[in-house]
């Protein structure tokens, strides 16, 4: 194998890692709705109820860099809708929770409807806007986004 082989197998391996690190990192911002759809109960996470229209269930993990500015805003679009609720399940010491929702990475955001079930999944921190479409794509009102 002559040096410019080399040059061309190593430029070439690079390039599909590159692509595949790419597409990897562009659809685990996408919100995700093909999801079993699962009641989830509020006790479970220690809260007592979740949002009368909906909730944003967020996932962390104590050592998470991205996860307290994926926290205030997720509060804030919570505060900006009545009836949506935000809840912050921190993981560091519940693997059980981690577990059960198949969580890989923190920041994860789960959008609940009013009765509990799932309707959408962000891995990674969701930008403002796509929450706010998805909620009002759950909710049937108009974006204003």
């Amino acid at each position: 194998m002559t040096l410019v082989d080399a040059l061309f197998i190593i430029t070439a391996l690079l390039a599909v890692t590159i692509g595949i690190g790419v597409y990897l990192r562009w659809k685990q911002s996408r919100p995700q709705r093909h999801i079993a759809h699962e009641v989830v109960e509020p006790l479970r996470l220690g809260a007592e109820s979740l949002g009368e229209v909906a909730t944003l269930l967020q996932f962390s993990t104590e050592t998470c860099a991205r996860c307290p500015g994926a926290h205030r805003t997720l509060s804030a679009i919570a505060d900006s809708h009545d009836g949506v609720l935000h809840l912050d399940v921190d993981l560091t010491h519940r693997p059980d929770i981690a577990k059960h929702f198949h969580v890989m990475q923190t920041p994860t955001t789960l959008i609940l409807d009013g009765d509990g079930v799932i309707q959408t999944r962000f891995g990674g921190a969701a930008n403002r806007d796509v929450i706010e479409l998805e909620l009002h794509r759950l909710t049937g009102a108009t974006a204003d986004v």
